[in-house]
């Protein structure tokens, strides 16, 4: 079974985000740069289903220089191969964009059974990507997926919801987006983080992929952010003083609050 996993280099959530106000986009400079959590649990997913039942793994990430960081971690974590897409002209590029990019590049993969991803990123949280490569590449799409099974050569997923469980199946190739209760993910042994150092990472430019310029980039997006406002500061709480009225005087400011 030939898996591909769709990767993402994210700001790191436990550092402080910032937005650039001029472009009205991420500034990824101001935080440190990680492997997106879901993304992990994306590959992890994958290398269980290798482990069940053979083959290889190839994990696919659209991204700056600094991405291969978080692609030599999928790669230590037990990732056969990688691609990278990095261009000067994907930077500020849509969710469509990505996903068409995204696209391209997998169809220069012979072979490829099945796609796995987050099911949403921590930067964008678009939560889409996934299931508009799989129109783009018309496969099937099998979201927010808690458990996946392969059998010959078709796939389930239980997908859980505040409804209760839902199974919904399909016939490979298919596209899947994980959510954050599948897995937990290895850690990268020493082993696996020297053995990366000499799998094959494949760079790729946009005319590699044939994508042209005008498809992709801030110019041609297809959202545009019109306004950006930073978050106001904290504001100091209101101390309520107890001097045998301290419920009235809660309740009253729950009132004027119009919380109750």
């Amino acid at each position: 079974m030939n898996i591909v996993v769709l990767i993402k280099q994210v700001p790191d959530t436990y550092s402080e985000r910032k937005l650039d106000t001029s472009a009205g986009v991420l500034d990824r400079a101001a935080a440190d740069p990680v492997l997106d959590e879901i993304t992990e649990r994306a590959v992890e997913s994958a290398l269980q289903l290798k482990e069940s039942h053979g083959g290889e793994v190839a994990v696919v990430c659209m991204g700056p220089g600094q991405a291969t960081d978080a692609i030599r971690k999928a790669l230590s974590m037990g990732a056969d191969r990688a691609v990278h897409l990095s261009d000067d002209a994907l930077a500020g590029s849509c969710a469509v964009q990505t996903a068409r990019a995204l696209a391209k590049v997998i169809k220069t993969l012979d072979g490829v059974d099945l796609i796995l991803a987050g099911n949403v990123a921590s930067d964008g949280r678009v939560a889409a990507v996934p299931a508009m490569v799989a129109d783009v590449l018309d496969m099937p799409a099998l979201t927010h997926a808690r458990e996946v099974t392969v059998d010959g050569t078709s796939v389930a997923v239980r997908r859980e919801t505040d409804r209760g469980a839902v199974v919904l199946t399909a016939e490979l190739p298919a596209v899947i987006s994980v959510g954050e209760k599948i897995n937990e993910p290895r850690y990268p042994s020493f082993k696996g983080i020297m053995a990366a150092k000499k799998k094959p990472v494949t760079q790729l430019s946009i005319a590699d992929a044939g994508i042209g310029a005008a498809e992709v980039g801030l110019s041609a997006a297809l959202t545009t952010v019109t306004s950006v406002t930073p978050r106001p500061p904290k504001s100091a709480g209101e101390k309520v003083a107890d001097e045998g009225d301290g419920g009235a005087k809660i309740a009253a400011y729950l009132v004027s609050q119009k919380l109750i």
